[in-house]
C-alpha cells in the first residue's frame, strides 16, 4: 500500500475499534493492577486470603502502564475480530462499519489485529511475567467462541463476562511474581466483573435485534422478544448488587474490609445499573435504543472502577470520574448509529 493507501487503512481501522469500548477491558485490567499492587505493599497477618505479601514486589509506574495499554488496546483489537466474524449480521446491523463498506480490508485488518496481539505476546513472555499468557490466550480464544456462543441464548452472555474477566486475571499475573494464584478473593472479584460485563453485553442486543433474528442470532432478546425484555432489563439491573451482597455477607467472598470510597462509588454505580434498566424498558427499540448504550457502559466500567477503589480508594475515584467523562465523550464522537 502506498502512503495515501496506509493512513486511510489506519484511520478505518482505528474506527473500527471503537476507542469508547477500550474502558471495558482497561478498566477491569486495572482491577488485577491495584489488587497486586495492594498485596505487595501490604504487610501483615491474614489467614490464608492471600490478602498479604509473600514474593510479591510492587510493579514499576512503566510496567503499570504497559500492561494498562496493553488492555486498553486489546479490545479494539479484538473487535476486528469480532467484526469479521460477525460480517453477516454487520450488513443489517451496520451497514455503515468500514469492513461491511469495503472501507477497510477484512483480511488486511485481520492480519494486523494478529501482529499485534503477536506484539502482546512477546511483551507479556520478555518484559512482564510469562504466566501472563494464560489468560491472554484463555481470552483471544474466548473472544472467538463468543461469536458462536452469542446465537445461544444466556451463553453468548456467559461467555463475554468470562472473557473480559480474563483482562482482571492478565492485569494481576503481568505485574509480577506469587506464590498464590488464586484465593476466594480474587475469584469474587473475577465474578463481579464477569457478571457486569454479561450484564452490559446483554443490553446491546437491543439495537442488533433486527439484526441477530435475521442473521439467525438467537439471543435473549431475540429468543424472548422484545416486550417480554422490557421488564428483564429492569430485574437484570439489580443482579450484580444482589450477588454481591450475597457473595460478601453471606459468603464472605471478598476477605477485605469495604471503605467508604467503595460504598459511595457503589451506590453511584447501582444508580447507573438501574437506570441503563429503565432506559431499555422505555425504549426497547429506536434511535434512543442506541444512545442509551452510553449509560451501559458508564454502569460497566464505572462499576469496575468501583472494586480498584476496594484496593485503592484514590485511584478508585480518579478512574471513575475519568472513565464517566471520557466514554460519554468518545461514544458522542461516534454517532453513526449504522457505524
Amino acid at each position: 500500500m502506498n502512503r495515501t493507501a496506509t493512513i486511510r487503512f489506519l484511520k478505518a481501522y482505528g474506527k473500527s475499534m471503537r476507542i469508547y469500548y477500550s474502558f471495558v477491558t482497561g478498566i477491569a485490567g486495572w482491577v488485577g493492577v491495584a489488587h497486586y499492587q495492594f498485596i505487595a505493599n501490604t504487610i501483615g497477618e491474614r489467614g490464608t486470603s492471600g490478602l498479604v505479601r509473600t514474593i510479591e514486589v510492587p510493579a514499576s509506574l512503566t510496567k503499570q502502564m504497559v500492561i494498562i495499554l496493553i488492555l486498553f488496546l486489546a479490545w479494539g483489537i479484538n473487535q476486528i475480530v469480532n467484526d469479521f466474524l460477525g460480517y453477516k449480521e454487520d450488513k443489517i446491523n451496520a451497514p455503515q462499519r468500514p469492513m461491511v463498506t469495503g472501507e477497510l480490508n477484512r483480511y488486511h485488518a485481520m492480519a494486523l489485529s494478529l501482529l499485534l496481539m503477536l506484539v502482546i505476546f512477546l511483551v507479556t513472555w520478555f518484559y512482564l511475567e510469562p504466566v501472563a499468557i494464560l489468560p491472554l490466550v484463555a481470552g483471544a480464544i474466548l473472544n472467538v467462541i463468543y461469536e458462536y456462543a452469542k446465537g445461544h441464548g444466556i451463553w453468548g452472555n456467559m461467555v463475554f463476562g468470562v472473557m473480559i474477566s480474563m483482562c482482571a486475571l492478565y492485569g494481576f499475573y503481568a505485574c509480577g511474581p506469587m506464590e498464590i494464584y488464586f484465593t476466594r478473593s480474587r475469584f469474587s472479584a473475577l465474578a463481579l466483573i464477569a457478571i457486569m460485563n454479561a450484564l452490559m453485553t446483554y443490553y446491546t442486543y437491543f439495537k442488533d435485534y433486527t439484526g441477530d433474528k435475521a442473521a439467525g442470532k438467537n439471543t435473549i432478546v431475540v429468543e424472548y422478544g422484545l416486550i417480554t425484555n422490557k421488564y428483564i432489563s429492569i430485574a437484570a439491573s439489580f443482579l450484580p448488587s444482589i450477588l454481591f451482597l450475597i457473595g460478601y455477607y453471606i459468603f464472605k467472598g471478598f476477605q477485605i474490609e469495604l471503605n467508604n470510597i467503595f460504598i459511595i462509588l457503589g451506590l453511584m454505580t447501582v444508580f447507573l445499573q438501574v437506570w441503563t434498566g429503565v432506559l431499555y424498558y422505555q425504549n426497547p427499540q429506536g434511535e434512543m435504543t442506541y444512545y442509551s448504550l452510553v449509560t451501559n457502559f458508564r454502569a460497566c466500567t464505572c462499576g469496575q472502577a468501583s472494586i480498584v477503589s476496594l484496593f485503592n480508594p484514590e485511584l478508585g475515584l480518579i478512574l471513575f470520574l475519568i472513565t464517566y467523562v471520557f466514554v460519554g465523550f468518545l461514544f458522542n464522537l461516534h454517532t453513526n448509529i449504522k457505524a
